[in-house]
């Protein structure tokens, strides 16, 4: 079976986003249900992946990134309201025996992601 990680990537600063809430979230005709919450570490990452096993299954999933705390808790001064706050990924999953890896690289301005493994 696949799996399913993140990180976090601050380029304001050049370094791992340490302490990052994420939550992870199965979306389908029902609406939005959270599978996870997590903190990032101190390498920007997660301690394990997000989803295994059985639990990585085909289907459309969000990440939801507190970016602007984030950089609330860095002493970064941005306007409020912040123009980059809650970052949310949407993705699909179509193979679950492959390896998903969906980084956020992030900065108070601007954001993007890309399909790692």
């Amino acid at each position: 079976m696949g799996k399913l990680s993140t990180h976090v990537l601050d380029i304001t600063q050049g370094k791992p986003g340490a302490g990052v809430s994420i939550g992870l979230y199965l979306v389908n005709a029902n609406g939005k249900t959270l599978l996870k919450s997590v903190v990032t570490n101190a390498d920007g990452r997660c301690d394990a992946p997000l989803l295994q096993g059985e639990d990585m299954q085909a289907g459309q999933y969000e990440l939801i990134f507190a970016a602007g705390d984030y950089f609330a808790a860095q002493g970064v001064t941005v306007p409020t309201p912040r123009f980059v706050d809650q970052v949310t990924l949407a993705f699909g999953i179509a193979d679950p025996e492959q390896n998903y890896h969906v980084p956020l690289v992030v900065s108070p301005w601007s954001y993007s992601t890309y399909r790692g493994s």
